[in-house]
């Protein structure tokens, strides 16, 4: 007897309310994201000399645009493109490669900028980490460039794994048994690990950084207390705002890989469509999080967010005068 086994859908109105909402953190990203660029390269263009943290945020944003775009793309192939029976398609691999690895960029621009916070805020009394810190806060532009090329780098290895994994488990999907089958998905797993290999380094400088500013805070803290002084402190300050704006980062960076660790078993053995769509849109609202948190963090780009604002709202009161009074347009 022939028996059917039932198709896995998902509700239309789960999946508009999916697209609706990637579109919208789509927009907050790329304008987020835009506008931190854009205030930064309109000072290139004015010929104005960039700091180092300035240069660091400039890439950063960048690769976040880069980012949510493949965010877009992966709910666009979720939603209409990838069948949850059927094996991951070449280019949702793509994109999970390229956002793996752009994703593992943001971290070493993250990591870099947390050195920087130390350079500049710190007071490393170790004669080697002192010498370490400041060369690394001069060799930024080297910096950047080299995590180029290990970007570059790492997209050729994972690409190259994924697409000899991935022929290797369309052709177990096709020809073998449910237990080779099984084997074909682990090791697909296997391979995402391996493209997250390089976010091991960046993630222990990064700790390190941020270890650094906390016990550096603390002694200020101290300090502060033997000699009574008030706690309106810009050192202080400085220290709250860094820890702020890197223990913020790794939040949002701890939970985008966790979810998307969480959506390849999602996707490949329990198939769950809906579950892969909340681990998306939680992976693309993490770094619009954190971009409108540098942006709050930020003098430079809170000056540029008033004055926007500003000339907004001198344009409204134009138009709305414009409109009470008619005589104004002749």
């Amino acid at each position: 007897m022939l028996t059917l086994t039932p198709t896995v859908t998902v509700p239309h109105e789960v999946k508009s309310a999916f697209q609706l909402l990637s579109i919208l953190e789509f927009v907050v990203g790329v304008l987020a994201n835009a506008f931190i660029f854009l205030v930064n390269f309109w000072d290139m263009v004015k010929r104005q000399p960039l700091s180092n943290c300035d240069l660091v945020l400039l890439s950063l944003s960048v690769i976040r645009l880069f980012l949510h775009g493949l965010l877009f793309l992966d709910a666009i192939q979720l939603t209409h493109f990838q069948r949850m029976k059927a094996p991951l398609s070449h280019s949702y691999q793509t994109i999970l490669v390229l956002w793996m690895v752009t994703n593992q960029v943001s971290l070493w621009l993250a990591t870099s900028l947390s050195i920087l916070y130390c350079s500049k805020i710190i007071h490393i009394s170790h004669t080697t980490l002192f010498c370490v810190v400041h060369r690394f806060s001069r060799k930024i532009p080297q910096v950047l460039l080299g995590v180029i090329l290990f970007s570059c780098a790492c997209t050729f290895l994972c690409l190259w794994d994924f697409s000899k994994r991935s022929r290797l488990m369309v052709t177990t999907l096709l020809f073998m048994n449910s237990t080779e089958e099984e084997n074909a998905k682990i090791r697909f797993f296997y391979s995402f690990l391996f493209c997250n290999l390089g976010s091991i380094l960046p993630s222990l400088y990064f700790l390190a950084s941020s270890g650094l500013l906390i016990v550096s805070l603390g002694r200020h803290m101290r300090t502060i207390r033997a000699n009574a002084s008030g706690f309106h402190d810009p050192s202080l300050e400085a220290h709250i705002k860094a820890l702020k704006l890197l223990i913020s980062f790794l939040c949002f960076y701890v939970v985008a890989f966790c979810t998307a660790l969480l959506s390849v078993p999602l996707i490949m053995w329990w198939q769950n469509k809906i579950g892969v769509m909340v681990c998306v849109a939680v992976m693309a609202v993490c770094p619009s999080g954190h971009s409108i948190i540098l942006i709050s963090g930020s003098s430079k780009l809170r000056r540029a967010v008033e004055t926007i604002l500003l000339w907004m709202q001198r344009s409204l009161n134009v138009r709305v005068k414009q409109k009470a009074d008619p005589r104004a347009l002749c």
